[in-house]
Parts: structure tokens; C-alpha cells; sequence
């Protein structure tokens, strides 16, 4: 089969990735569009995958963000068009859902976070298969017109699909300077420019200045944005790392004693890799979140006093999961249509 992949966002990169590469050990022909968003470039450079660009972010404003719609779904149509894609798969990219609905190709798109109401106005209503973890109620999603037929559940969460084959590179932590006699702690400043996140978070620099200030502590600081890099350059705080490109997250977080997050991503990797975190999210919780609360695998933090600061005794206890339940689940989505 020839199958398009859109990596619109630099946690797709993560997440498709192992799905790319069993689809091309079957013998599929794939194609990677890709779009220029914070670092999503310099992750697919970093896995070495190949892909077209096309389009940027439309940043934090709503107008902004159709205009880019609008501009970045014609060229994907334009892409599509004389490629006769037999399936098209994404993570909630909606560009490659309106595209492929233009198009008539089948489209498998998975999310896990269920209250980004206009992106799954628009990306769970066109797809031919949408996939969610079975921590979110399918019943949340019946508005968006995600039915029985439409949804297929996994168990677990994605990360630890795509994290499955990882093992940390042991020289990240050195490599950017980082002390092993300190408390390491990663920090994810909040996605400011998510129409779902438009509540102000006070917290992350209430959290960046406590542990900026601590001798004790390497703090590494992993912006967004080129907006936030500037803010946390500006603070000149002793004790933040501030890596100037991409890194092996995944490896940093594994080397870490804490991460801290107010995305989802990161958090739930952490999670994956049997690593504490806190959330400082300020949107409404989901379903996955929600779970991992219950269980005690992640904790909300409102006061930065309240932080645990210590090292790790030993490493924590992962969960492996085999992604190709998540490529079983895309392939479905041709026989769907």
C-alpha cells in the first residue's frame, strides 16, 4: 500500500515513528509531510526520517490558526492529489483529515486528549477511524460524531508504544552539563499557543524561580517556543540549563530525578519510563490524566513548596508495549471505509 503520514507537531515524530518503520518492513510505500512547528523539524532529523515540508503554526491566535488551515490543507490537497494514497494517518493533525477527506482516502487519526473541542470538531468528524487510549470514555466523544463504529480503544498509554524499543543514551546528561550530584529535574514550560490551554499559568515561573535559585538542583528547561527560550534566558538563573536545540528528551528524562510538565506529553513519558512527575497543567484534566492520578503515577501540583525534591534511589518500574497493536489498528481503517 502507499500510506501518508503528517507529523504536524514534534510529539508525532515520537509517536509515529515505530509505526512508520513497521509499515515499511511490510513493504509499504510511506510518505511523511511534516510541518514547521518548534522543534518537530529537528526531531525528524534526529530520527532520520525524511519528510516534506509543508506549512507553519499559525501560533496563538484563532484567526491565525484558520488562515494556516486553510493555506496548509490546500497544499496537503495538492500533495495528495496525484499520489493515489491508498491511507493516510496522523495524530489529530486536522490539515491531513480535511485533505484525505477531500481526496477520498481512508484516514486514521489518534488522540488522547479528548477536550480540544475545535481540533475533533473538525479531525475526529472527517476521519474514517479515530483511536484513543481506553482511559478516555468513549462517551466524550460522541458530540465530536465518534461512534462504535468509528472507535478503536488501546490499552495503556501511547508512550508506551513508541518508548517501547528505548534504552537511554547514558552520555545526554554530561552532554549538556548537568551535575549527577544534583536533584535533575526536567521542566516543560506550558503550551501557550494550544487554543485548548488559553488559561494563564502562573505556576511554571513561581516553580522556574524555586529551583532556578537551588544550589542543590540542575534544572533543564526545555522551551516550546522561541518566545519562551528568551524568557527563561533573560532570568539568568544559576542553576536552569537551557539546551540551545533538540534533544534525546526521552534519555534526559530517564537520567532525571523529576519532571515537571504542563503538557501532557512529557508527563505521560515520564510515566512510561518509571519516572516522578508533576503536572502543572491549567486546562480541563482528560481522561488518560485522570487515570494516571487515580493511580498515584502523577501528581498535581498547585504550590511550588510543595515539591519533592530528592534522588532517585533506583530506576523506576517500565511499561513496554508492542506498537504494532497501533499499526493492526490503522491498517483496520482501509477495510473501514
Amino acid at each position: 500500500m502507499r500510506i501518508w503520514v503528517d507529523m504536524s507537531g514534534p510529539a508525532h515524530v515520537l509517536v509515529l515513528r515505530p509505526v512508520i518503520e513497521r509499515l515499511r518492513a511490510r513493504g509499504d510505500d510511506v510518505l511523511v509531510t511534516s510541518r514547521e512547528y518548534t522543534q518537530t523539524q529537528q526531531l525528524l532529523a534526529l530520527h532520520g526520517i525524511e519528510s516534506t515540508q509543508i506549512g507553519h503554526h499559525g501560533g496563538a491566535s484563532r484567526v491565525r490558526k484558520l488562515v494556516r488551515l486553510i493555506e496548509r490543507t490546500t497544499s496537503m490537497t495538492r500533495f495528495g492529489r496525484p499520489r493515489s494514497f491508498d491511507l493516510a494517518i496522523a495524530h489529530g493533525s486536522n490539515d491531513i483529515a480535511i485533505a484525505s477527506r477531500l481526496l477520498g482516502i481512508p484516514e486514521a487519526n489518534m488522540h488522547d486528549y479528548e477536550f480540544a473541542m475545535l481540533q475533533h470538531h473538525v479531525g475526529c468528524r472527517l476521519a474514517t477511524r479515530v483511536i484513543f487510549p481506553e482511559s478516555v470514555p468513549a462517551e466524550r466523544l460522541r458530540h465530536f460524531g465518534v461512534g462504535p463504529e468509528k472507535l478503536r480503544q488501546f490499552p495503556g498509554l501511547k508512550e508506551e508504544y513508541y518508548l517501547a524499543d528505548f534504552e537511554p543514551d547514558p552520555g545526554v546528561p554530561e552532554a549538556l552539563g548537568i551535575d549527577p550530584k544534583r536533584v535533575v529535574v526536567v521542566l516543560r514550560p506550558p503550551p501557550d499557543v494550544s487554543v485548548y490551554h488559553r488559561k494563564s499559568n502562573p505556576l511554571f515561573p513561581e516553580v522556574l524561580m524555586r529551583l532556578g535559585n537551588a544550589d542543590d538542583v540542575h534544572a533543564v528547561v526545555l522551551p516550546r517556543t522561541a518566545e519562551q527560550r528568551t524568557f527563561v534566558r533573560t532570568l539568568d538563573l544559576p542553576s536552569v540549563i537551557l539546551p540551545e536545540r533538540a534533544v534525546d528528551a526521552q534519555s534526559l528524562i530517564a537520567h532525571s530525578d523529576l519532571v515537571i510538565s504542563a503538557g501532557g506529553t512529557m508527563n505521560r513519558e515520564a510515566v512510561a519510563l518509571g519516572v516522578p512527575v508533576y503536572t502543572t497543567y491549567g486546562g480541563r484534566m482528560g481522561g488518560v490524566d485522570e487515570a494516571l492520578i487515580r493511580g498515584g503515577l502523577l501528581r498535581p501540583l498547585t504550590n511550588p513548596g510543595a515539591l519533592e525534591l530528592r534522588k532517585r534511589d533506583a530506576d523506576g518500574e517500565r511499561t513496554r508495549r508492542d506498537p504494532q497493536l497501533l499499526v493492526d489498528l490503522m491498517l483496520g481503517t482501509v477495510g473501514a471505509r
